[in-house]
């Protein structure tokens, strides 16, 4: 994990431990007169250095990265200072700054979706991530998503790992409710999704799945209670939240799993993407329909057994919820308002389905098993019919 950090004047402390040749912050254009950016640069500047300054731009794909990781010097420091889409680019434009030869794993001709980077390339980013939403756990995970050609990438390889991350309850003060609920249930989304999509026993790690998805659902309905009686959310509980998001990136709650269980993460990257839609409206449609086919006794979306035994732990701290786990999540998702909603016309469904089987299946392990009308069916469970209008997305071409 990265080196956690949670006051401003620890930034000077670290800045000595790293011994940068540089300092770069980076910030999401809507946080860059933030007072955690003032803080910040305050902190900097207090430990002698003089940083550059840079927002994030609008397309984050490797062309970008490639520029902005060729302005700096060989022992930078990244400050990153936004969202997911921001700690992203900074741990990509970092890692590639140290290792220009990162780029052709990343812009490879390949259909799949993921990108495993080698082990040997190092342990950390040479990044501070200081993350101002929540859910997203970039700040403490290997992995970064980037736009490539008609669609999305996901790399992954400890190389990406920021050297260290500073938590701040004032980072988030200004995040709407809505987007706050989305980033607790993102948090448990991640956490729980492994588990439940393997069909494997590991006692240590399901037992420390199970309690952190406790300690996030805690949290969010305490949040939760407070946007429905009109009230901020108190700075303690985003930290709380913050923390436990970036607990969900720890490697170790997944030892020994399958790192490929993860179908319904993929096929909402699929579907938000194509739609342009927020990746959590898609997760949040897609995420009871996989469990109710777990359920079903379709192995290929997980074990019913170990979603249960999930949904019963979780009931011992908020025993309001449904005995049935694919009731009880979408009754969960509508205490917390959240939006799960997505209008999907019917003759796009094929074309969306298709585009996931050549991202992730037909021989590519993260849709083992599906077809392109196994994942055409799912769509139509999980959406809206609605007729297409003018201006309404059309499907991306097959990737």
């Amino acid at each position: 994990m990265p080196v956690s950090l949670d006051t401003y004047d620890r930034v000077p402390v670290l800045l000595r431990e790293l011994s940068p040749t540089g300092v770069t912050v980076l910030t999401d254009p809507a946080v860059a007169d933030h007072a955690v950016t003032r803080k910040v640069l305050a902190e900097i500047a207090r430990a002698g250095f003089t940083p550059t300054r840079a927002v994030t731009p609008a397309d984050g794909g490797m062309p970008a990265v490639e520029a902005f990781a060729s302005r700096f010097s060989p022992g930078e420091l990244v400050v990153g200072v936004g969202g997911g889409s921001t700690l992203d680019f900074a741990k990509l434009s970092a890692a590639v700054g140290r290792r220009p030869d990162l780029l052709r794993y990343l812009t490879s001709g390949q259909r799949s979706g993921l990108v495993a980077l080698p082990l040997p390339w190092g342990e950390h980013a040479e990044v501070l991530a200081i993350p101002t939403t929540l859910g997203t756990g970039s700040e403490a995970g290997p992995v970064a998503c980037f736009p490539h050609e008609d669609g999305k990438r996901i790399a992954m390889g400890e190389c990406l790992r920021p050297r260290a991350a500073l938590w701040v309850p004032e980072a988030t003060e200004s995040l709407p409710g809505p987007l706050v609920m989305d980033g607790v249930l993102e948090a448990i989304f991640r956490t729980v999704i492994p588990y439940s999509s393997d069909t494997l026993d590991l006692a240590e790690q399901d037992a420390a799945v199970e309690e952190l998805a406790g300690r996030l659902l805690t949290v969010g309905d305490e949040l939760a209670r407070c946007f429905a009686a009109g009230l901020p959310a108190p700075a303690s509980e985003r930290l709380r939240a913050a923390r436990l998001s970036a607990e969900s990136q720890r490697g170790a709650i997944n030892v020994g799993r399958n790192p490929y269980a993860v179908k319904c993460w993929a096929l909402a990257n699929e579907l938000s993407t194509t739609l342009g839609l927020a990746k959590m409206r898609a997760v949040s449609a897609l995420w009871p329909v996989v469990w109710r086919q777990a359920l079903r006794g379709d192995t290929r979306f997980g074990s019913a057994d170990r979603v249960h035994r999930l949904w019963e732990r979780l009931r011992q701290r908020a025993p309001w919820l449904a005995p049935r786990p694919d009731d009880g999540l979408e009754q969960l998702m509508l205490r917390w308002r959240i939006d799960r909603t997505v209008h999907l016309a019917p003759h796009l469904r094929h074309p969306i389905a298709l585009r996931s089987v050549r991202a992730w299946g037909a021989g590519l392990p993260t849709l083992a098993g599906l077809s392109a009308d196994d994942v055409a069916a799912l769509l139509a469970e999980a959406t809206e019919p609605t007729a297409s209008v003018a201006g309404s997305p059309e499907p991306l071409p097959a990737a």
